[in-house]
């Protein structure tokens, strides 16, 4: 989808339902669409906030002014990189709301690449596991774990509307990255099909407008990824290749500024195709298994 012409509400309180407001943060790219999108969830009085987005004073400041004299009793972060959770700690300083939601995410490689995308700082009061709640008057905020894009991923449902919070998991305006080795394709499926069988009403993800059909979407999108899996079987059964080979052929027409990102999503699929038997590698070479 590309981005809408300018300007955006960038900064402006957006009433979306009775219990839901949106924030738009000055963050926008190539990768965040028009910028990340901070929800507050409650009445005028209590609140919670999903995804603080940067440590960013502007949006910080928006925030703040669209709160007025509410309390805010809890933060949520969806997952911690870095357009997501860096407002969390300033926000909570601002407010004395409690920071909960997603665990820390620890990463096992020391690949910078991976490493950078990520909110080290991010330090939660409390975490959240999946099903758990948080809740105001008038409003309760379930936890629902799927991980895939990152493994700390959180949705989070709002039960009195059929709502759903859905991060970066799914988006209004592009399919998520998942990037290896914390990025995981059968985890990233699985949280799918994990979605498409709930009954949300409607989405509102991190980025882009809100989902209306969502069990359409999300069966679309596992078709999506299905269809990938089936383009790289093919592709490689012509020949072996690298995943920089596969990317310009598997993705005519997108962005060239997203191919890197999209490389990694084909890494990952190839590395879940590896744990099943059906591709091997030679070094950054990769065939069809024998």
């Amino acid at each position: 989808m590309p981005l809408p012409p300018q300007p955006w509400p960038t900064g402006d309180v957006e009433q979306i339902e009775p219990l839901v407001r949106r924030v738009l943060a000055p963050n926008g790219s190539p990768y965040t669409y028009t910028g990340t999108q901070t929800y507050l969830v409650g009445a005028d009085d209590t609140l919670a906030v999903i995804d603080p987005g940067p440590d960013d004073a502007e949006h910080l400041d928006a925030l703040e002014r669209a709160i007025g004299g509410a309390k805010v009793t809890a933060i949520l972060c969806t997952h911690t990189h870095r357009d997501h959770s860096p407002g969390a700690a300033p926000l909570a300083a601002r407010t004395g709301a409690e920071i909960v939601g997603c665990a820390p995410l620890v990463i096992e490689s020391g690949e910078p690449r991976v490493d950078a995308p990520f909110d080290r700082a991010y330090a939660p009061h409390r975490v959240l596991a999946d099903g758990d709640r948080v809740s105001g008057p008038g409003w309760t905020l379930t936890a629902i774990a799927t991980p895939g894009h990152t493994s700390n991923h959180l949705c989070y449902a709002l039960e009195e509307s059929g709502a759903l919070f859905t991060g970066d998991h799914v988006m209004g305006w592009s399919t998520s990255v998942v990037v290896p080795p914390d990025g995981d394709m059968a985890d990233y499926m699985a949280s799918l099909e994990k979605l498409y069988e709930r009954q949300d009403r409607i989405y509102y993800p991190a980025h882009g407008p809100a989902v209306e059909k969502p069990r359409q979407l999300v069966r679309g999108m596992i078709g999506h990824r299905r269809q990938r899996e089936r383009q790289i079987m093919k592709l490689l059964d012509e020949a072996p290749h690298r995943v920089t080979e596969l990317v310009p052929r598997m993705y005519k027409g997108v962005d060239e500024r997203l191919w890197t990102a999209a490389g990694q999503s084909v890494l990952a699929h190839l590395l879940e195709l590896e744990r099943q038997g059906r591709v091997a590698r030679d070094q950054d070479i990769w065939a069809i298994s024998a």
